[in-house]
This record gives structure tokens, C-alpha cells and sequence, in this order.
């Protein structure tokens, strides 16, 4: 039996919300330090458990608001759980937004290494996957222009080509293939198969059930934060279909 890389125990997050309309930075901050401020708080996930094993592929279903992105973000390290715990034996290569890490003065180019030392790997690493990268995401003639001038779907190109070509041990992917042309989708999810072929662990959000049970194994169904059931994607997609079908 595989090892598990991924456990999510009893894991429970709590955000405050401003339960009063601020028009502006100023009066946020007089409220602040006079005290006034009123917060409601919510609970974006509630006793949530999840056991990925090595080479599993999961995905993650639910509306909007369902906790899906947050589940992601407890995983990645990006915020804590107020209860509960998260445990993670890996080296995770995540992409939670279009191209977050991205420096939007540098240049496509210069973005390739920077991407790449914050996914842990070296310039000389970078250097010998660089022409990997650009022929993958299709950017070759726009690698001198500044990313800030990229439109939403080259940003997930190039998030995407660099998140691949690291060789992680966890790929972590949060709806970012939706921006994305068809044909572009189709080679990604192709490059997700070829890597689950070599032991990957995937964890992906999709708002799409036929992606999720073309890509995953299992799925996890949230809603409203809480676990609504965990199985077979084949099943968990069916049972999410069928909940909200008119």
C-alpha cells in the first residue's frame, strides 16, 4: 500500500468578514484603532478530512464558496487551520492563481526563474528546462514582453508550463486550465496523465466533473465548507450532478 503524502485531520478555518459597508481606507482605520469595527465570522471550512496517497489523483467539486480554493491553500502551506491539522510529505509544485508568483515589471523570460527559485529549483535547473518551458506554453515570440502585458490566458500558460516542468512530487492545480483554449486544455490535461503515469500526486479544482473524472481517480465533494462526500470520481461527480440538476 502506497504511503499517504497528504492528510488533512478535523481541519477547520474561520475567516471574519466586515459586517458594515467602509467607503474608504481611512475610516476602516479610525474604526480600527477606536475599536468599532464589527466583524461576522465565517466559516470557510468546517471538520474537514482528507488522505491522499502517493500517485492518487483527487479533485475537488463544489459551487462557489464551497472551501475548495481554501482546501488548496491548507494543503500549499498558504494559510493554517484555526482547528485541526495538515500534513504534507512532498515537494508540491502549486498553481492557486495565475501566475501569483509572477513579477509583473519582469519579462516573461526573467518570470521563468523566478517562478522557478520559488518552487525550490536552481537557475542551472531553470536554464536546462528553459526551452522546454517556452515551446510548451506557446509564448516563444512573446518572452522579451513584460508579463504584466500577458492576458489571462498566457499567464496560465506560462504558470503551467513552469509548474510542470519542475518534476514535482505534488501538483496542485486551482481551475486555472478554464482561461485556457481548447486545444491548449487538451495538452495540458495530456502532460497531467504523462506525469500520474510517473507516481505525481494530483490534487486539482474544477468547476468541470468532466475533467475532474477524465484526470482523477477520486473526488472530494464540498459544500458550504463541509464535506459532502468523498469516493470514486466516477461516483462523487454523479452524486454532484444529480444534487443540483434543475
Amino acid at each position: 500500500m502506497e504511503p499517504a503524502v497528504i492528510r488533512v485531520e478535523n481541519a477547520t478555518v474561520r475567516f471574519n468578514i466586515s459586517s458594515e459597508k467602509i467607503d474608504n481606507l481611512k475610516e476602516y482605520f479610525v474604526k480600527l484603532v477606536k475599536g468599532k469595527l464589527r466583524f461576522r465570522e465565517f466559516l470557510a471550512l468546517k471538520g474537514i478530512n482528507l488522505e491522499v496517497k502517493k500517485g492518487e489523483s483527487w479533485g475537488i467539486v463544489g459551487r462557489n464558496g464551497a472551501g475548495k480554493s481554501t482546501l488548496l491553500r491548507l494543503v500549499c502551506g498558504v494559510i493554517a487551520p484555526d482547528i485541526g491539522s495538515v500534513w504534507v510529505n512532498g515537494a508540491i509544485s502549486p498553481i492557486l492563481e495565475l501566475g501569483a508568483a509572477f513579477d509583473s515589471e519582469l519579462t516573461a523570460g526573467e518570470n521563468i526563474y523566478l517562478e522557478g527559485a520559488m518552487l525550490g529549483r536552481s537557475k542551472a535547473f531553470m536554464q536546462e528546462h528553459f526551452d522546454e518551458i517556452v515551446a510548451f506554453s506557446e509564448l516563444e515570440n512573446f518572452m522579451d514582453m513584460p508579463i504584466k502585458n500577458y492576458s489571462s490566458g498566457m499567464r496560465a500558460r506560462m504558470a503551467f508550463a513552469v509548474a510542470t516542468a519542475v518534476q514535482p512530487e505534488i501538483l496542485i492545480i486551482d481551475e486555472v486550465l478554464a482561461v485556457g483554449d481548447a486545444a491548449f486544455q487538451r495538452k495540458c490535461e495530456k502532460r497531467m496523465r504523462d506525469m500520474l503515469q510517473k507516481d505525481i500526486t494530483l490534487l486539482l479544482v474544477s468547476h468541470s466533473s468532466s475533467t475532474v473524472e477524465r484526470l482523477c481517480d477520486k473526488a472530494l465533494w464540498l459544500r458550504e465548507g463541509e464535506a459532502v462526500m468523498a469516493g470514486t470520481a466516477k461516483e462523487v461527480c454523479a452524486a454532484y450532478a444529480d444534487y443540483y440538476k434543475e
